[in-house]
């Protein structure tokens, strides 16, 4: 199995790199990541390290999405180490809390160029590989592009019109047999939300609001991309898994007048 995955360093990008060498070395394969990051770093160094632990091959790659260039020369990189590739990660992204009319165009643009473009672009210059492997593409979209947020800034936007490009992937590419889809975590423990959820108090108000009674952790969210771009997902595409311990199914159950199960 050979995989790009982009924003690989932490949080769910690392946690995917992990599962995807574990889940390789249990059908007594070896797997191939390309760890990408926006930088050279610690967490980068140490994903790599755990990966080749697992029986893995592991290569570093750094860059900025928002940069045009940035994604042909990662795929390429990664082609050139692997000699193809068989699924994409399209993890990485960046979050802005604000009211909408609050945003510069700056902050806008930031946002679509690292949450779309920058996924667009690697979808684009994987696909000729993919085809090639009949190989999966996996992109990490959020619940917040299914439920609006107020406050949320471009982010639910951004995810939003990401589920809809992986979803046109899918029909567009299922000619090459080529699988795309799309994981929607919900509330999630990462780096990003550590702040946010070392707070005793916000931690629980928000797992009271879960069916399931507790915050999400990287694993969860990884266990599903790998899922999704393995062989045993190889009759599904176009599907947006939403890995959120039953919020959103709760939300819907709880709008006024809806009818309930009893009626």
């Amino acid at each position: 199995m050979r995989v790009l995955v982009s924003g690989g360093s932490r949080g769910i990008g690392a946690a995917v790199c992990i599962r995807i060498a574990e889940a390789a070395a249990s059908r007594g394969e070896r797997a191939k990541i390309a760890v990408c990051g926006l930088g050279s770093s610690e967490g980068q160094e140490n994903v790599a390290r755990s990966v080749r632990a697992l029986g893995g091959d592991a290569i570093e790659l750094s860059g900025d999405l928002a940069d045009v260039d940035v994604a042909p020369r990662l795929v390429g990189a990664a082609v050139s180490a692997f000699g193809g590739l068989d699924a994409l990660v399209a993890n990485a992204g960046v979050a802005s809390p604000g009211n909408i009319c609050d945003l510069t165009v700056a902050d806008w643009d930031k946002m679509f160029a690292v949450n779309l473009r920058g996924a667009w672009l690697l979808a684009k210059y994987c696909y000729p590989h993919l085809k090639q492997s009949r190989g999966a593409a996996c992109f990490t979209s959020s619940m917040s592009g299914q439920v609006p947020h107020a406050g949320s800034g471009a982010y639910s936007p951004t995810k939003a019109a990401l589920t809809m490009l992986a979803k046109t992937l899918a029909l567009e590419w299922a000619p090459d047999g080529i699988r795309s889809n799309i994981v929607s975590p919900g509330m999630t423990h990462t780096p990003m939300s550590e702040k946010m959820y070392a707070d005793p108090a916000i931690k629980r108000a928000r797992e009271d609001l879960i069916p399931l009674s507790r915050i999400g952790d990287s694993r969860d969210i990884a266990n599903a991309i790998e899922f999704l771009i393995s062989p045993l997902a190889s009759y599904i595409t176009g599907q947006d898994l939403c890995v959120d311990g039953g919020f959103s199914k709760s939300i819907l159950s709880h709008i006024p007048g809806r009818p309930s199960s009893n009626s």
